[in-house]
């Protein structure tokens, strides 16, 4: 293996593998850095394994309503230590699916801790023993972690992170979730849908705090179909885990309150994988928990980048692979173009799902834009109606006075799958109008974006 590259990366999740095979693809001479496994926790703890176990949370849900479907099936029952493994199998084809990827694009691995030095080096450390490799341009893609909240330590036992919740021995019978983020919302549903009583904490007046109101409400409202208990502008204050389970203290509006669990689940965000990998030696700039960096991802000092959950954007699996590409392209002299944040999609993989982009309504109004809003229920959809899934709706925002697409806020089944539309329709600065002359296939999902563009203006034909 060489000492001396174009580039070194430190971190192989979805924003340095995506970075290392475009740096490839350009002619860079190229290694990455992974610590753990390839793919970082995207692949392995994150996006791919929940998926997975939402998956099998739906297909247990469908056999329990076959009979809404005109079929008759035995009683089912599932069996969690097979789900558990059946996402970690998912997980772990991917891992090697990225190996495969590196190798195809000759692109070194060196495992062990990263740690980056002056004069443009990485240090690499393992089983105790360092070596130091040089290269052109470095690039720190350390991602990112669970949060601990101060007065709830994780033990990894009773009180737990993302990566316990999806690799537990057994399923517990009851779980309080704290914050109901993307995290939260899809392990709440994943354990409810399979007979867990869940309870979910959050701090903030909604439930997916981030997402347009209606879409929050909606949410709300379907979980307390499935027997989820909400509690908003409430905090938990403490954790007692010295009995048999948990028994946490919940500040309400109302009053205090006592909640027993067998298992807690931190879910109050992510924190940046910043400590020990040698910014203060290098002089890196941070500044609250990120690293700062300009429109292409350079830091203060030249020769060192920094992209993904580290840095200031969303922490996002698609933004750091988007950060990554640009942040190559510029290295490598391309002409690029910096990334707009505002026409980033986020998703949320829970039953419904939610997708969004751009401006909620109450946004778009607080930045001085006379909107023009259309909604259309799924309810009379019918492809949503013939798949046994009317719940949830579409929303979009348009400015009244230019036809500009503000944003656009989605909550039922499949609408991750249907964002797409949107995102490049705003990139191509698309407005109301074109989407509503535009011909969408029927029966789909996806007209729901038609119709309820038709019904900002006033030209709605199924409501």
């Amino acid at each position: 293996m060489a000492s001396q590259y174009d580039l070194i990366i430190i971190g192989s999740g979805p924003g340095g593998y995506v970075a290392a095979i475009r740096a490839s693809q350009l002619g860079l001479k190229t290694a990455i850095v992974e610590r753990e496994s390839l793919g970082g926790i995207c692949l392995n703890w994150g996006c791919i394994p929940t998926k997975a176990l939402l998956k099998s949370a739906q297909v247990f849900q469908y056999i329990n309503h076959a009979k809404d479907y005109g079929i008759t099936v035995g009683e089912a029952s599932a069996d969690f230590g097979a789900v558990i493994k059946r996402s970690r199998d998912v997980a772990n084809g991917m891992s090697k699916g990225v190996n495969f990827l590196m190798k195809k694009n000759k692109i070194d691995i060196i495992e062990g801790n990263g740690r980056v030095k002056p004069g443009k080096k990485v240090e690499v450390e393992k089983d105790g023993k360092k070596t130091e490799y040089t290269a052109n341009h470095i690039m720190i893609a350390t991602g990112g972690r669970a949060r601990q909240l101060p007065n709830v330590p994780i033990d990894g036992i009773k009180v737990i992170e993302y990566r316990k919740a999806m690799s537990l021995e057994k399923q517990p019978k009851s779980l309080l979730v704290i914050g109901s983020g993307a995290i939260g919302v899809e392990f709440a549903y994943v354990y409810a849908s399979m007979g867990t009583k869940v309870t979910i904490v959050e701090f903030m007046p909604n439930v997916v705090p981030v997402e347009d109101e209606e879409i929050s409400k909606e949410l709300a409202k379907q979980y307390k179909k499935l027997g989820i208990e909400i509690h908003v502008n409430s905090s938990v204050e403490k954790v007692d885990t010295s009995g048999a389970g948990c028994v946490s203290t919940v500040k309400t509006p109302s009053g205090e309150i006592k909640i027993e669990s067998d298992v807690v689940l931190s879910a109050a965000g992510v924190v940046a994988n910043i400590e020990n990998i040698g910014l203060e030696e290098t002089g890196i700039k941070v500044e609250k928990g990120k690293i700062m960096t300009d429109d292409y991802y350079q830091t203060n000092v030249p020769g060192y980048y920094a992209i993904g959950d580290v840095t200031k954007g969303q922490a996002l699996a698609h933004v750091a692979s988007a950060e990554g590409i640009i942040c190559v392209e510029k290295i490598a002299g391309l002409k690029v173009h910096p990334l707009n944040y505002n026409n980033i999609p986020g998703c949320t993989y829970c039953t419904p799902e939610i997708a969004s982009v751009g401006y909620t309504e109450k946004a778009a109004k607080e930045a001085g834009y006379e909107v023009k809003v259309g909604k259309f229920p799924f309810s009379a959809s019918g492809k949503a109606k013939a798949a046994g899934a009317p719940e949830g709706f579409v929303k979009v925002i348009f400015d009244a006075k230019y036809g500009e697409w503000l944003g656009a806020h989605m909550i039922g089944t499949n609408v991750t799958e249907m964002i797409a539309e949107v995102v490049v329709a705003r990139n191509l600065e698309t407005t109301g109008h074109e989407i509503v002359k535009s011909v969408h296939p029927h029966p789909t999902m996806s007209e729901a974006i038609m119709e309820a563009a038709a019904a900002a203006y006033g030209e709605v034909i199924h409501l």
